[in-house]
């Protein structure tokens, strides 16, 4: 497994974002990385990358996260900013800004005014398969699953220092374009790959990794590309949902190889449920896709719980996987957590909280150990 995440770069005080993503990264790359892990640009130039090498074990993982988060943290402060762990600005934005990057610059004429403002983070966590053919079988197994895992990772409820209502504004940002929310059912890679022909062929995706479905094949790697998440306020939650996506690949494997297939996931349900996890989170009623019925996002991970408990106990994983739920039962999300924080000390505050400085990630956070 391996993990993506994005972050925003902001300057102190103000809060803004600020266009140093090519400095950062220069600077960040040359620390001293785990091995297979890099650091990169993203589409806005207020963003950077930290992504993971491929780890084996939650705590191979955790090391990898902690470097990178370090290594860009530090950059950052050595060019007077900071990094930030939201899905979206909590204050001002410096998005305006077009990318130095030609590819970047391509797709920012492409989509117009849609991605002028569109500074979103996610946490994208790689599951390695056998072959593209599995790994198209296995996105059709974990589809209902999809917006559970987005409302226990909800982090960004505010935007330009509005409260905007949604536990996940990110994702309300990314449907407005094509290729978004559940990955259409399709029977072999062929067809994922003619799928995704059509939507360049039609110009509205620069290419095959433009698409922003909740899971995909990777185009890239031999991996089952989860997107679905927003960025981890910290490490915990990062190493949470690579943990729940690994078992939940490792229930479709197990489901396929006793021949087993998923069926599709009703088009209207999947959208509906899709819309309610950036909606309310964990903490209001939502359709469930895996169990056909409404519930707090608490019973919901519950459920998500039960469904790969015995893939979470071949990993060793079980335990440790109890404790991080438990810690966002009783501590909330990250967009809990950014209102709480905002409702005691102002939105100057959340940024602070978020603002990543030491090994875990976030100002005061303990990481539960495996």
């Amino acid at each position: 497994m391996g993990v993506e995440e994005e972050f925003l770069l902001v300057a102190p005080g103000s809060g803004a974002t600020v266009p140093l993503a090519e400095k950062v990264v220069a600077r960040a790359s040359a620390a001293e990385l785990p091995v297979g892990a890099t650091v990169q640009r993203e589409l806005r130039d207020t963003q950077v990358e930290a992504a993971t090498g491929v780890c084996t074990s939650a705590a191979d993982l955790r090391v990898h996260l902690e470097a990178g988060r370090r290594a860009v943290a530090g950059a950052a402060r050595d060019h007077g900013a900071v990094v930030v762990a939201s899905g979206s600005p909590v204050r001002g934005s410096g998005g305006a800004v077009p990318s130095s990057l030609a590819r970047f610059a391509a797709i920012d004429d492409m989509y117009g005014e849609v991605t002028r403002d569109y500074e979103a983070c996610g946490c994208h966590v790689h599951i390695g398969v056998a072959d593209k053919d599995t790994a198209v079988a296995v996105v059709n197994h974990v589809a209902r699953w999809l917006p559970t895992l987005l409302a226990l990772s909800v982090n960004s409820p505010f935007y330009r220092e509005r409260d905007t209502g949604y536990g996940s504004w990110r994702i309300v940002q990314q449907s407005r374009f094509p290729g978004s929310g559940l990955a259409p059912y399709l029977p072999d890679h062929a067809a994922f790959r003619a799928e995704v022909g059509r939507l360049i062929e039609y110009g509205v995706v620069a290419d095959e990794a433009q698409t922003f479905w909740f899971a995909r094949p990777s185009p890239r790697l031999p991996t089952v590309e989860f997107r679905v998440a927003d960025t981890a306020s910290t490490v915990d939650e990062a190493v949470l949902q690579a943990l729940l996506a690994r078992a939940l690949v490792r229930t479709a494997l197990a489901d396929l190889g006793r021949g087993r297939e998923a069926g599709p996931v009703p088009a209207q349900a999947g959208g509906a449920r899709g819309w309610d996890g950036p909606r309310h989170g964990r903490a209001r009623p939502g359709g469930h896709l895996g169990l056909d019925r409404r519930g707090p996002g608490t019973d919901l991970a519950a459920a998500l719980l039960d469904h790969v408990r015995d893939a979470l106990a071949d990993t060793g994983d079980l335990l440790a996987v109890h404790a991080l739920l438990d810690r966002l039962r009783s501590g909330g999300t990250g967009a809990d957590r950014q209102r709480r924080t905002a409702g005691v000390a102002g939105l100057p505050a959340v940024v602070t909280e978020l603002t990543l400085r030491d090994e875990t990630g976030a100002a005061g956070v303990t990481p539960v150990r495996d």
